[in-house]
């Protein structure tokens, strides 16, 4: 059996800090590095990256669509940074948000999660916005394969508020159900459940909500979306011990040299573990 994600998690936060790195390789980020928007200019994008942090960060997240935008060829370099990331000792959440029922949702399950798949990665994030339980697929299939997911739950895009701050007839608000449901996945998990909860770091104070799910919170909004290591106690709480926090273009600005982008990543990650530490 594969150990499962939320235990290859903690034993990588504690190791190596407890900060996600970005892979976004948008069209004005390759600009900046004086790279063509193109397939090789992608390749030359993700592979300083992977190479300039991979041996040293907990995480690596790698944004699909600006690969998939390439067609096959861009998809073939992402194939080649998440084995590429992972062999440097990272673990790797694709960032997808993928979300579907039934059929489609197992499809989309076994393109990342299952262990055998060209994109098999660490952990995915995923929709829930077509009810909970239309997850189930990718579930099965996280559990079955020692993968994760991070699931959609407060996120800090202003639109999100309309969904996951929308209140259920039981009075119960769609974000902090979502957080329920996840909180049941990761029963029992030790060190640490494998079911995450995406939850922005630039929401201010979330004591209304139960963030304590036994399982990890991906929080993104550190650094160039105004959200510093400092926040992280103010707005997580006593689940602080549990995020992940993501930095995108705080370290990828530094690029393309190699050695800046690890100095980035490292300060973050110090800045972070210390924070955490005092909570």
């Amino acid at each position: 059996m594969t150990e499962p994600f939320g235990a290859r998690l903690r034993r990588a936060m504690d190791e190596r800090g407890p900060l996600c790195v970005g892979i976004d390789p948008h069209a004005s980020l390759l600009a900046e590095w004086g790279l063509d928007d193109d397939v090789a200019g992608l390749e030359r994008f993700s592979r300083t990256v992977v190479e300039a942090v991979a041996d040293r960060v907990a995480v690596l997240k790698p944004q699909s669509a600006f690969f998939e935008r390439f067609g096959s060829r861009g998809v073939a370099v992402l194939e080649k940074s998440v084995a590429e990331a992972r062999a440097a000792g990272a673990l790797v959440v694709m960032d997808a948000k993928r979300g579907d029922i039934g059929s489609t949702m197992a499809a989309y399950a076994e393109s990342f999660l299952h262990r055998d798949a060209p994109l098999f990665s660490d952990a995915l994030t995923v929709s829930p916005y077509l009810g909970y339980g239309s997850l189930k697929p990718a579930v099965g299939m996280a559990r079955e394969h020692g993968a994760g997911l991070f699931v959609l739950a407060l996120t800090s895009n202003p639109e999100g508020a309309e969904v996951q701050h929308a209140v259920r007839g039981d009075g119960r608000g769609v974000g902090a159900t979502m957080l329920a449901h996840l909180a049941a996945e990761n029963t029992g998990e030790e060190p640490l459940g494998s079911f995450g909860a995406v939850v922005g770091a630039t929401l201010g104070d979330l004591s209304s909500y139960d963030l304590e799910i036994n399982g990890p919170l991906l929080a993104p909004g550190i650094g160039a979306q105004g959200a510093t290591p400092a926040d992280l106690p103010g707005v997580f709480g006593t689940a602080v011990r549990n995020v992940v926090p993501n930095v995108s273009r705080g370290v990828l600005r530094h690029g393309p040299d190699a050695g800046a982008l690890r100095a980035s990543a490292e300060r973050f990650a110090e800045e972070i573990r210390a924070v955490v530490a005092a909570v």
